[in-house]
């Protein structure tokens, strides 16, 4: 780390020592880590690069959404793509860095009228993190939008672009999700709307999430993916979980969906909890039902 350490120096590129994951994740779990802080993309792919090049471990965050890092911490690099956040807009096209929030992109689409991404307001996470894992609610993914990804290739070094075939979206998942690309920047393909109609699908969506989520609780969003034909949520209400609680992490007695953090949980209490849910859940309904959190070690 030493080498990695003296490399950012040199190029100006900010980081920071044993900074915890429990102060940069909406879990607020995660024992202490190395972070880097590029300000642009060639500042992100130097220092993948440099990692890659000198076998240093190295994990590209976002928000720090739908992650859950161990108690021990990351023995190699955390990657924070904040500053990569510029969001433009050309016609219907909007074009977001990979560091950009949800949030700010529906904000966008909204001031010039565009309808197609209201499905992810509220959403906690950033473009980056949502191409990764296809994020999606209430009838919308991210696949439904994406024009094309430009990515950085950890394999040949080379930064490409994917149209939205190519990025091979399913439930949850991308060819980004193996780690192999790192993505910089994506540009989605929306629809012209009326504004009020627009915002009132907005506020809609919002109000639900407020009324069904436990948004009052650290989380990473929901715990598990949906089996096909069934709503793992409801599985596991049905099982009488809410409400279970390992140490300090807890089923949300608001949405068996979501694992909260009620205070001082780890990670260790969280896998506990994820494990005791799956074997109920099989042990009940037949079925193996499987986390969309990713854990971090």
């Amino acid at each position: 780390m030493n080498d990695l350490k003296k490399y950012l120096a040199e190029n100006d590129i900010r980081f920071t020592e044993n900074k915890k994951a429990s102060e940069f994740t909406t879990f607020r779990i995660g024992g202490e880590c190395f972070t880097v802080y590029p300000k642009n993309v060639k500042e992100l792919t130097d220092a993948t690069r440099f990692c890659d090049t000198n076998g240093i471990k190295c994990v590209i965050i976002g928000c720090g959404s739908n992650v859950l890092f161990a108690d021990k911490g990351y023995d190699g690099a955390v990657i924070m793509t904040q500053g990569i956040n510029a969001v433009e807009t050309d016609g219907d096209f909007i074009t977001a860095g990979c560091g950009a929030t949800l949030i700010s992109v529906c904000k966008a689409a909204l001031d010039r009228c565009l309808s197609g991404v209201e499905f992810a307001y509220g959403i906690p996470g950033s473009v980056g993190g949502a191409v990764f894992m296809n994020a999606g609610a209430y009838g919308g993914e991210m696949k439904d939008v994406v024009e094309y990804v430009k990515a950085y290739s950890r394999k040949d070094g080379k930064i490409i672009k994917l149209n939205n075939a190519e990025c091979g979206f399913d439930y949850r998942k991308s060819v980004f999700s193996d780690g192999e690309y790192v993505i910089l920047s994506t540009k989605l393909k929306l629809k012209p709307g009326d504004k009020k109609e627009i915002k009132a699908v907005m506020d809609d969506l919002l109000g639900r999430r407020k009324d069904k989520q436990p948004l009052n609780y650290p989380s990473a969003g929901s715990v598990f993916k949906r089996y096909p034909g069934r709503y793992t949520g409801q599985m596991i209400e049905a099982a009488g979980l809410k409400g279970y609680t390992v140490g300090g992490a807890q089923v949300s007695e608001k949405h068996a969906g979501f694992i909260i953090n009620k205070g001082g949980a780890s990670a260790d209490d969280v896998l506990t909890l994820i494990d005791h849910i799956k074997t109920v859940i099989k042990e009940r309904e037949g079925v193996i039902i499987e986390p969309e959190i990713r854990v971090i070690d």
